[in-house]
Formats: structure tokens, C-alpha cells, sequence
């Protein structure tokens, strides 16, 4: 149900928005379309900086983790400064000696391990993010896609009012119709035109939100381009849930078990005692004779044996599973909201554009052109007018829900959402 493909590609797949426009742009800006916002926002994003700031860092703590104990140089001076024969260093033994410690019963890979592993959790944890940025920018960019051609419906509904005035003009002054008729048209123009004033701040917010997950302290782009009519049959939600496992925020949790098993294995290791070797040479003043020392030191794990760490590792280790599985329970709470989202957009669709929109559409024509003759009040025609209006608008809403809906789904699946065309049925 699902195939493999980068992350840009993923995301472009999901809107299918390849061509179109609605609002004409400021003349010097340009055009946006999905695959550069998906880019921009790619090399923009803070939050993909500091993922990438995370896997240096796991780096260097695995690079830490393997460095071997630095050795200790020491001197010691004995049977000086005293009374008698030890008065001032006459008598003195002094020692300069070099020791080094051993860390025994695999300590440092189990370290090394446990470094390894981290720096697996944060490269997997950046793949998370990155597929967060490209589904949050996918469902912004619809959002100003969708606001777009909200307002070029509105204008369209305006037209259609504007036209009427010629008409209604020719009818009051043959009597056929009040003088009150015009002001209701210019009402109803006005209704219509502070609908779409709202509509032109949604789409600023929404143009703003995308400008900031491009990195734009501005809004710099003009208007954006793509489609919202091509869609698609999904596949079942068992599908998509047997993919969510695929999920970098569910894979990275092997690599959380194996970093909390080394974590596990170094506590149980760490009252074992290390072995300290040094040698030295000492030299005796009163008989000018020199000597070599030796030593050897073992702690003895008598008082403190760790035991406090261990059974904290132990409840991590244990805690892992419960936290993957409430991990993945949250996404399947998620996919599953839009998958929902997507089916119903589509049966939506479906009254809309079988029985809504024609229907609406052919009564207002048959009504305009009664109007004409007579045969219909300006109420009527506005009534049919906003109907259509009011079911287009549904439409793109509706569309832009479907959209959002596979942006949101790939994000969780990490791939593009295979969509079933309806011309390959």
C-alpha cells in the first residue's frame, strides 16, 4: 500500500498540488508552489537544527564514552622537615611515580555501547522531525491554498450580484420592480463583500504561519500555486496503522531499549572493581640509593554496590515498552482523526458534487433567467446565488480537509500515502 521516497517527494504526493492559482500575486513577488515551500522550510526550520545539534551531541558523548582513564604522575617525599637525623631532607625518600587504572569486565564497550545507541536514538529522532516539518508545512501551504479559493468564489458571487444591477435598473423603471430591490442587491453585495474581508485575514494568518516554517521573518511569496480537485480512494486504516510502525518516532525506540540495556549492563558492572597499577622510583638521601616501587590497588565493593542505579536502570529498561506503545497509541489516536477527517471530506464531496452543486447551480440559472422574465423575485436569486456560493465553499473546504488529512497521515507513516485513482478502478 505504501512505497518507499524521500521526504520532499512524500509530502508533495500527498497535496497533488502541481498547477493552478487563484489571487493575483503583487507583481514583485512570485509564485509559490508546494515542493519550494516543502524546501524552505526544510533548511529553515530551528526545530531541524536542533535535532542535528542532538545527534553531534550523542556524538560526542559516544566519543567520550570510549576514551580510555588518563594515567596519574605523582610525587611523594617522606622523612623530612622532621627533628634530629630527619631535619631538613638529609634523610628524606623521595618517590615520583606513574599509575594507571584498568577498567576491567567490559565497562568501556558497555559505555561505548550505550553511546552508540544514543547517537542512533538522535539521527532517528531528527528523521521524526523532518517528516513533523514537511507535514506542518504541507498543511499550511493547503491552508493558504484552500483561503485562496475561498475568496475568488466570494468575488465570484459578487460578480454574479453586480450583474444583476443593469436588470433590476431596467425593471424599476418599467414598474416591474420596487426601488427597495436595488438596496437589497446592494446589501446583499456588502454581506458577501465583508465575508470574503474575512476570508482575506484568514488567509494572512494563514500566509504568515507558512512565511514562519519557511523561515521568513515576512511574508515575501505572492500567491501559491497547485490543485485541491485531485484526490483519490485511501486505503483501509489497517494499512495505515501496520505502516505507523515504520514511524521514526516508534523505530527509534529499539535503539532506546539497546542504549537502556548498555545503561542496565554498566550499572550491574560498576561495583566490580578496577585494578590501579604504578610504578615508580624512589631515591633515598642518606645513602644516595635509589629503588623501584611497585604497587597494585583493588577497592573492595564492601559498602557501596550500586544497587540504588541498578534497580533505577532496571524500571527504565522495563519502562521502555510502556512508553513505545503509549507512543504509538497517540499516533494511531491521530491517524486515525485523519483518516476520519479524509473519508468524511470524501463522502461530503461525493453529495456535494452529484447532488449539491449541480443542483444549485441549475436552480440558479433557471431562476436568473426567470428573473428576467419576470417570473422570480430578486430574493429568489440571491437566495439561488448564495446556495451555489455557499456549496462551493463547502466543496473547497471539504477538499482542503481531504489534503490535510493525507499530509497529516504521511507524516505519521513516513511515506507517500498511496491513493487509488479513480480511473484505475
Amino acid at each position: 500500500m505504501f512505497r518507499r521516497g524521500t521526504a520532499a517527494r512524500l509530502a508533495c504526493a500527498a497535496a497533488c498540488l502541481i498547477a493552478g492559482g487563484a489571487l493575483a500575486p503583487p507583481a514583485q513577488a512570485q509564485t509559490l508552489t508546494m515542493r519550494s515551500a516543502l524546501s524552505r522550510a526544510l533548511a529553515a526550520s530551528p526545530r531541524l537544527t536542533a535535532a542535528e545539534r542532538d545527534v553531534g551531541i550523542a556524538t560526542g558523548q559516544r566519543i567520550q564514552a570510549g576514551a580510555l582513564l588518563n594515567p596519574e604522575l605523582s610525587y611523594e617525599q617522606d622523612d623530612s622537615l622532621g627533628s634530629g637525623k630527619y631535619r631538613g631532607t638529609r634523610s628524606a625518600e623521595t618517590t615520583l611515580q606513574i599509575s594507571q587504572a584498568f577498567e576491567l569486565f567490559g565497562k568501556r564497550d558497555a559505555r561505548i555501547a550505550a553511546g552508540a545507541a544514543g547517537v542512533e536514538v538522535a539521527a532517528i529522532q531528527r528523521k521524526a522531525v523532518r517528516l513533523e516539518v514537511l507535514s506542518e508545512t504541507a498543511i499550511a501551504f493547503l491552508s493558504v491554498l484552500g483561503a485562496q479559493r475561498r475568496i475568488q468564489i466570494l468575488d465570484e458571487q459578487i460578480a454574479a450580484i453586480d450583474r444583476l444591477t443593469p436588470l433590476l435598473r431596467r425593471r424599476v423603471e418599467a414598474g416591474a420592480s420596487s426601488p427597495a430591490e436595488t438596496g437589497r442587491a446592494e446589501v446583499a453585495s456588502a454581506l458577501v463583500k465583508a465575508d470574503r474581508e474575512r476570508f482575506k485575514a484568514t488567509l494572512a494568518s494563514a500566509r504568515r504561519e507558512l512565511a514562519v516554517l519557511m523561515g521568513d521573518p515576512a511574508t515575501q511569496f505572492g500567491e501559491v500555486s497547485g490543485r485541491l480537485d485531485t484526490m483519490g480512494k485511501p486505503p483501509t486504516f489497517q494499512s495505515v496503522v501496520a505502516a505507523i510502525d515504520a514511524n521514526p518516532q516508534l523505530v527509534r525506540w529499539t535503539a532506546v531499549f539497546a542504549q537502556r540495556n548498555a545503561e542496565l549492563l554498566l550499572a550491574r558492572l560498576k561495583p566490580y572493581p578496577d585494578v590501579r597499577i604504578a610504578a615508580g622510583w624512589r631515591h633515598f638521601n642518606e645513602t644516595n640509593d635509589d629503588a623501584v616501587r611497585f604497587t597494585l590497588s583493588v577497592p573492595i565493593p564492601v559498602f557501596d554496590r550500586n544497587q540504588g542505579n541498578i534497580l533505577s536502570a532496571q524500571e527504565s529498561l522495563a519502562k521502555t515498552k510502556a512508553e513505545r506503545e503509549a507512543n504509538r497509541n497517540t499516533l494511531i489516536v491521530i491517524a486515525g482523526r485523519a483518516y476520519d477527517s479524509l473519508q468524511g471530506s470524501l463522502r461530503e464531496l461525493a453529495v456535494l458534487r452529484e447532488i449539491a452543486i449541480p443542483k444549485a447551480v441549475e436552480a440558479s440559472e433557471a431562476i436568473s433567467q426567470g428573473y428576467g422574465q419576470g417570473r422570480f423575485t430578486l430574493l429568489e436569486v440571491l437566495d439561488a446565488q448564495a446556495s451555489v456560493t455557499q456549496a462551493r465553499l463547502r466543496e473547497q473546504e471539504a477538499l482542503q480537509n481531504f489534503h490535510a488529512g493525507v499530509a497529516t497521515i504521511e507524516g505519521l507513516v513516513g511515506n507517500p500515502f498511496t491513493l487509488a485513482r479513480e480511473s484505475a478502478r
